[in-house]
């Protein structure tokens, strides 16, 4: 009876773990705000999840590196795959590798260029980046029209990293917005990329502060750009409240910089809403489960009148 009892238990074991989920994930890097809140989002929300691990490694903004890391999984034979990517358009590699391995592959946030064909087993979770931008500049347009310079206002505008999909798009989205007849009064006079880094936008801006340019916007494809701007005004003895500042993210740090008066408006993109839909995408393709290809998280307009309800969910 001993016996049968010790097998029994061990069998059980075995199930238990042969059942568990070994999720790997690679994130593009971790020294950044809100792909923190992103990683954990998924960690936190795997940890309520029964048999459910999550591995989450460093790319530190290296794609070779990147790449490394789901060729590492895959070897160590992992349930799923999950990668927020270093380069949106050189991702075709991880794609293939996890397809030959026949392991699921998730991408969050960042939008691989092969989004479109993607092969069976395989997901893009985030939020849809024609609206971000698009919300971000119509608020602007908005904010200038009241403010009475809808006779010409000069717009300065902060890239994020050229080679990121959501950067690509942010952009178009601020010219597609000042190409309507509402909003063609907007011109840009400086466009140029600080690679979503507050430190590169505050160097950016006193550049700009320093030459002279007149302008009456800065619009930042995200928030750390937005404050990085503000603290070279600041710096520069310009009061940052008497422009309008906007970016994209609805940081906790930007939050503050709204509740300050400084940062007119941002887009809340849920970043462990992301990371919640990206573990759940990849548990539902492990257990073959239909999943849409693209799944999207909706960017929400944040302003001062509607800020409160933001706080802490970043």
């Amino acid at each position: 009876m001993k016996k049968m009892l010790i097998v029994a238990g061990l069998a059980a074991l075995m199930s238990t773990s042969a059942m568990a989920a070994n999720i790997g994930v690679s994130m593009a890097k971790f020294d950044d705000n809100f792909l923190t809140v992103l990683r954990n989002g998924m960690s936190d929300y795997a940890k309520t999840l029964p048999d459910t691990n999550v591995q989450i490694e460093d790319a530190g903004n290296d794609v070779a590196k990147q790449l490394d890391q789901v060729k590492n999984f895959i070897a160590s034979k992992v349930d799923a795959i999950i990668v927020n990517p270093v380069d949106t358009s050189a991702t075709q590699a991880i794609t293939d590798a996890a397809a030959a391995a026949h392991i699921p592959l998730v991408y969050v946030n960042r939008q691989p260029i092969n989004v479109d064909t993607l092969p069976d087993g395989q997901a893009f979770v985030a939020s849809n980046e024609a609206d971000s931008g698009t919300l971000e500049t119509k608020e602007v347009c908005r904010l200038l029209k009241a403010a009475g310079k809808d006779k010409g206002a000069n717009i300065l505008v902060m890239q994020g990293e050229l080679s990121n999909q959501a950067a690509v798009q942010r952009t178009k989205d601020i010219h597609d917005v000042i190409a309507t007849p509402e909003c063609a009064f907007m011109k840009i006079v400086q466009e140029q990329t600080a690679n979503w880094q507050r430190d590169q936008a505050q160097n950016l801006m006193t550049n700009w502060l320093s030459s002279g340019i007149k302008y009456d916007a800065v619009i930042a494809n995200n928030d750390e750009m937005a404050i990085g701007a503000i603290q070279a005004m600041k710096a520069a003895g310009v009061d940052p409240s008497k422009t309008i500042v906007a970016g994209v993210d609805a940081t906790q740090d930007a939050l503050a910089e709204m509740a300050a008066g400084n940062l007119k408006a941002t887009v809340f993109q849920d970043a462990a809403g992301q990371g919640h839909g990206a573990v759940d995408a990849a548990l539902k393709l492990m257990k073959k489960q239909p999943v849409e290809k693209k799944v999207y998280v909706p960017f929400q307009l944040v302003t001062p009148a509607n800020m409160d309800k933001f706080m802490k969910k970043n």
